[in-house]
């Protein structure tokens, strides 16, 4: 039997996880395996139906995910396939951009994407609540069994105990998150103040969704094309206007983030003068992240203004970022010890069917000697018979499995059963064997 067991230990259920993201697979790639947040349920169900117990999808701009939970496990590959053939992939092409983790580097990557250590930017928050709609997405299709519910769970507070004990996302690392941050140093509450963004690229829309993130009373957008503007402006509840409008509306902003294309600047110091008088000289936070620049560098010896460039906030983010990289080394650390309790978790898992059959057995027997002892009682015996026989035999029927099996153990010289016994038992140490002793 023994032999056996090495075969048996390949065949129980794994976790795993298979994947792509953007530092194994250029944009290209990425873009043809994104599943869209309408259609994760239906790809989950036909995923299931390629033979998996359970599962559950992540899919971002940086990355797509696939953690599943197999029995009995033999490979990933036929996840693999099925990811190739729903994109109409050939797998085959996929394969090196593919990296794969099992078992403990399952439960490990996991938790390192959920605390933002795998991101593309160090530490952003924005990846643990796309983990938290995988998570929703694989529940309300069903796919979400006991094995991966208690993993997202795991990684979700872990995520947020790395959060709380370390410096990893207390300092901004983007230019957009810097700029806003530096609005919060200066005015404290955003809530009464108007924002002025200029520009409809990825950094202003960045830089607006902090802004309302913060709470900022007003949003004004401001761009060459109408349209664009208020494809952005409507996202926050904000007013978009043209460029040409901004010598009209720049008094009314309290912040201006700018960052365009255009080869000249847009704002010159004379258009700032006329707003600040007009602000009655009501203090302007500015900062052009442009290159060239929006903003005339003329501008930053106004009284009243705060200009700060890209470079003013390249110089915050490389401090930030080192500060980042001491708070991951922390963070690791953490990782690994929950990695270890989730994995002796999941070892327990494959105790749970022994146990019940045990239980049940054990409840069995005593069902039965109740029954007898209670026939007893209304058969005229004593209490105190009926009560001896039960807890004598209850004792004797429970322990007569386990001592024939140790008697037969130590017949067979199967030490390490010897010591099982000795601890599952929680027995006091055996005393010296004589030679009158028998097994």
């Amino acid at each position: 039997m023994a032999q056996n067991l090495p075969l048996l230990s390949h065949l129980h259920a794994m976790l795993f996880t298979v994947g792509i993201n953007h530092k194994t697979a250029p944009v290209g790639i990425r873009e043809r395996v994104v599943f869209p947040p309408d259609r994760v349920g239906e790809a989950l169900l036909r995923l299931r139906e390629a033979g998996v117990d359970e599962a559950a999808i992540l899919s971002t701009c940086n990355r797509t995910e696939i953690y599943f939970h197999q029995a009995p496990a033999l490979d990933d590959q036929r996840v693999v396939h099925w990811l190739g053939d729903y994109h109409h992939f050939d797998p085959r092409d996929l394969q090196p951009y593919l990296y794969h983790h099992q078992e403990a580097d399952a439960v490990r990557h996991t938790l390192r994407v959920a605390c933002g250590l795998d991101s593309l930017v160090l530490g952003e928050p924005q990846i643990l609540g796309q983990m938290k709609l995988a998570y929703q997405s694989a529940s309300d299709a069903g796919t979400l069994g006991r094995h991966l519910g208690r993993l997202f769970q795991h990684a979700f507070s872990v995520a947020k105990n790395v959060r709380t004990s370390t410096a990893i996302g207390a300092s901004a690392v983007s230019v957009a998150f810097a700029a806003v941050s530096l609005a919060k140093q200066i005015f404290g509450d955003l809530r009464p103040l108007t924002a002025l963004v200029i520009g409809a690229g990825e950094t202003i829309e960045l830089a607006a969704r902090h802004l309302s993130s913060n709470q900022i009373g007003k949003v004004i957008v401001a761009n060459r094309t109408l349209e664009r503007a208020r494809s952005l402006a409507v996202q926050f509840g904000g007013e978009a206007i043209t460029l040409t409008d901004i010598p009209l509306r720049l008094a009314e902003a309290d912040i201006v983030i700018s960052s365009t294309a255009a080869p000249l600047p847009i704002l010159g110091k004379g258009a700032v003068e006329r707003a600040l008088k007009a602000r009655k000289h009501k203090p302007m936070f500015m900062v052009d992240i442009a290159v060239p620049r929006d903003i005339e560098p003329e501008v930053g010896r106004l009284d009243d203004v705060y200009l700060y460039t890209v470079d003013d906030l390249e110089e915050v983010i490389q401090e930030n970022l080192e500060s980042r990289r001491e708070a991951a080394h922390q963070a690791e650390e953490i990782i690994e010890t929950q990695v270890l309790d989730f994995m002796g978790w999941l070892r327990a898992q494959d105790a749970v069917g022994t146990i019940r059959a045990f239980r049940e057995k054990a409840e069995h027997i005593q069902q039965e000697v109740l029954d007898k002892a209670l026939h007893m009682a209304a058969q005229g015996k004593s209490p105190e018979e009926a009560l001896q026989y039960l807890a004598h035999t209850l004792t004797n029927k429970l322990l007569h499995d386990p001592c024939t099996g140790i008697n037969q153990a130590a017949r067979d010289g199967r030490q390490e059963l010897l010591d099982a016994a000795h601890s599952l038992f929680n027995l006091p140490e055996a005393p010296s064997r004589t030679p009158d002793d028998k097994a």
